[in-house]
């Protein structure tokens, strides 16, 4: 009986952070429907309707199983589920240099927004939420780690609402600075797989310089991805010195379940064990549970705690995108491409 009260006692909060998710999914349609772009996901327009909600309303005890249970096991499970979209095999296709600048970027860009973020007053937990998602891949990255060292909602939604303002200005600025600076197709494809947060973000920047930009700027941002998991791992085995309103789990915690999930994913896709037609379904149902995940995380959110720390969320994210991209364009430039 235990099993099955729980289950009811999450029903209300379930309810709730789905109803939400399914108001981000419609304000999105409408955004595609008038512009022809999706200008703002429904993962961002989740957590935004679920911080407004918070602030016009508090949730009683009724609805708090529901809700944590959103923000926490439904995203556990979409990270495990977002393994099944990456293949190993296409990511080393694209040479070991290209693959080593990756690596290097982005485990210096980590590093380098973190320290940022912390010169300019951010919590540890917050620094590295700002310093992941700039370097890996947006809310993805973001919401991923916060798993991994505990970060409450209004540490995610202060990382998310501010990557996700720059992520859409990057786009649109992107294939102008390539015009500008007259790019290869695939030199510039390259440059918008390492800078741009999301996949389709990246597909939208690339679009304007063809086909060869988009393969380019995939194949990059797939390798991105898979740093996710070594990130999440590094960031957990160090988590006693990096978070000090942390600490270190034990040793059988130290590998979060859901990090050894996407791994085990990302080899099963490589080795062509998850059917084609299930990819698209999986990766549909990761997003899913993302947005309801986000809907959650906007219902614990204190507007006052996010507005206090966005004027130094915005400058550390504005240094780290445009120390991504100089070195980045750096990189391309030393490959030839």
């Amino acid at each position: 009986m235990k099993p099955l009260r729980a289950v009811t006692a999450r029903l209300p909060g379930l309810g709730l952070c789905g109803c939400i998710a399914g108001a981000g999914y419609l304000m999105q349609a409408a955004e595609l429907r008038a512009t022809g772009r999706p200008w703002i996901e429904a993962l961002v327009l989740s957590i935004l309707i679920g911080t407004a909600v918070r602030t016009a309303w508090t949730p009683g005890k009724a609805w708090m199983p529901g809700i944590k249970f959103s923000a926490k096991q439904l995203l556990e499970v979409a990270v495990v589920l977002l393994g099944a979209s990456v293949s190993a095999a296409t990511v080393l296709a694209a040479g070991w240099r290209l693959l080593a600048c990756i690596v290097v970027i982005v485990t210096g860009t980590i590093v380098l927004s973190f320290t940022i973020g912390r010169l300019l007053g951010l919590s540890k937990r917050l620094a590295i939420l700002v310093a992941c998602g700039n370097s890996i891949c947006g809310n993805s990255a973001i919401v991923a780690v916060a798993s991994v060292i505990g970060a409450d909602g209004d540490e995610v939604a202060s990382s998310i609402a501010f990557t996700a303002v720059l992520g859409v200005i990057v786009v649109l600025t992107l294939p102008l600075i390539g015009a500008a600076l007259h790019m290869s197709d695939l030199g510039y494809g390259a440059l918008a797989g390492l800078t741009v947060y999301a996949v389709p973000q990246v597909l939208a920047a690339a679009a304007p310089a063809g086909a060869k930009a988009v393969q380019m700027g995939t194949l990059v941002k797939l390798a991105r991805v898979v740093m996710l998991g070594p990130a999440c791992l590094a960031v957990s085995l160090f988590s006693k010195d990096l978070c000090e309103e942390s600490s270190r789990p034990p040793l059988h915690q130290l590998v979060p379940w859901f990090i050894i999930g996407f791994l085990a994913m990302v080899a099963l896709r490589s080795a062509d064990l998850i059917p084609v037609g299930m990819q698209p379904r999986l990766a549909a149902a990761a997003t899913l549970l993302t947005v309801a995940s986000m809907a959650a995380l906007g219902l614990g959110v204190d507007v006052r705690t996010v507005s206090k720390a966005g004027r130094a969320v915005t400058i550390t994210v504005i240094l780290s995108l445009l120390a991504l991209g100089s070195v980045s364009f750096l990189a391309v430039r030393l490959l030839g491409l």
